[in-house]
């Protein structure tokens, strides 16, 4: 087994960046309306030092059934890439998420993902629930994702048949969120946060079309339009340092 202990001073000092990160982005999706209760998870690949080579790959992720009040740093879970928690400090009986296998497979089929969430939102859940992707029909959708938010297959928990899907899904996409079929919103990210706002930007565009279809079937942006809108926001818009609205 990977003990945490045994490993390079720089690559303690990574994990424990991580677990701050993560624990404090855990407060972002109550905050935001995005969980109920337990529900939810926020993990994060752990960016090694170019002097850490040969040392494991590793994420940080929440704990399984713990309240959001009583997490912090000291509690999140490290596991290795293979879904296995690490002999990390915590507790043997703190095991890390439900969702586990679906992060890991995530983090092993695309390397450019640093981050992945997992909410049961009500209204990104709501079009999971009818296996519909939400179109395409406001430039905050164009901006944020690309095009529309697809569906990936239905799949249990419990291997990484959700992973699976959300990385067939994804490949196929530019979008960085994925409605799992009767399941809820995955959404990936190039490190934690950036998957945490990619959470909230599909909760709230799920909840814009939800109220604009209440009306009539609200026009798809034209895919030239959509296209042109995708690249000023992702290579222009914002500062130098990256775009944030």
């Amino acid at each position: 087994m990977i003990r945490l202990a045994e490993q390079s001073v720089r690559v303690q000092e990574a994990v424990a960046r991580a677990r701050e990160r993560v624990a404090a982005l855990h407060a972002e999706l109550p905050r935001n309306e995005l969980v109920v209760w337990t529900a939810g998870n926020v993990s994060e690949r752990v960016v090694l030092p170019d002097a850490a080579e040969g040392a494991p790959e590793l994420f940080v992720i929440k704990p399984s059934g713990v309240s959001y009040d009583d997490l912090s740093a000291d509690t999140m879970v490290v596991c290795s890439l293979d879904g296995e928690k690490i002999d990390d400090g915590t507790a043997d009986a703190l095991r890390p998420s439900s969702d586990t296998a679906a992060h890991a497979y995530v983090y092993r089929h695309m390397p450019e993902v640093g981050g992945v969430v997992h909410t049961h939102s009500t209204f990104a859940t709501a079009w999971a629930a009818r296996s519909e992707p939400i179109p395409c029909v406001l430039t905050m959708m164009a901006d944020e994702f690309g095009g529309d938010i697809p569906v990936g297959p239905f799949a249990l928990i419990g291997d990484d048949s959700i992973g699976r899907g959300i990385v067939e899904t994804l490949r196929e996409s530019r979008s960085p969120a994925v409605l799992m079929a009767q399941h809820g919103p995955f959404t990936v990210g190039r490190n934690a946060r950036a998957a945490v706002k990619a959470a909230v930007m599909c909760e709230e565009v799920a909840r814009t079309v939800h109220f604009a279809r209440v009306h009539g079937e609200p026009p798809r942006i034209d895919q030239a339009q959509i296209d042109s809108l995708y690249d000023r926001y992702q290579n222009v818009y914002g500062q130098a340092s990256g775009s944030s609205r």
